[in-house]
């Protein structure tokens, strides 16, 4: 199995009524993905409620394998769902690991 996790900051100078409605799509959307892209095991988005820290938004995310994270970042769903943060996005930090045993097919 694979863990993905993703971090994103979105520009400080950002309206907060737009920041909060961009993060909400965002989280909506990508929660919605399990419905149309099979291979994700368990996805979830986080919305930072401590504004002494730099990022906004968390994604955690399990794969069978690194090929299925692969396939997912590139899947017309998610790529649709990620541009809602294309012009709003100040930087972005990832990380993807394997754990546990195997999964069984």
């Amino acid at each position: 199995m694979v863990k993905h996790i993703v971090l994103f900051q979105l520009d400080p100078a950002m309206d907060a009524g737009k920041k909060s409605e961009v993060m909400n799509a965002f989280k909506r959307g990508i929660e919605a993905l399990p419905d149309r892209i099979p291979f994700i095991r368990k996805i979830e988005v986080g919305l930072n409620a401590n504004p002494a820290e730099a990022f906004d938004i968390a994604l955690y995310s399990e794969f069978d394998t690194l090929d299925d994270v692969k396939a997912y970042s590139v899947h017309p769903d998610h790529v649709a769902v990620a541009a809602l943060l294309k012009d709003c996005k100040k930087s972005r930090s990832c990380v993807d690991y394997e754990y546990g045993e195997p999964a069984a097919l």
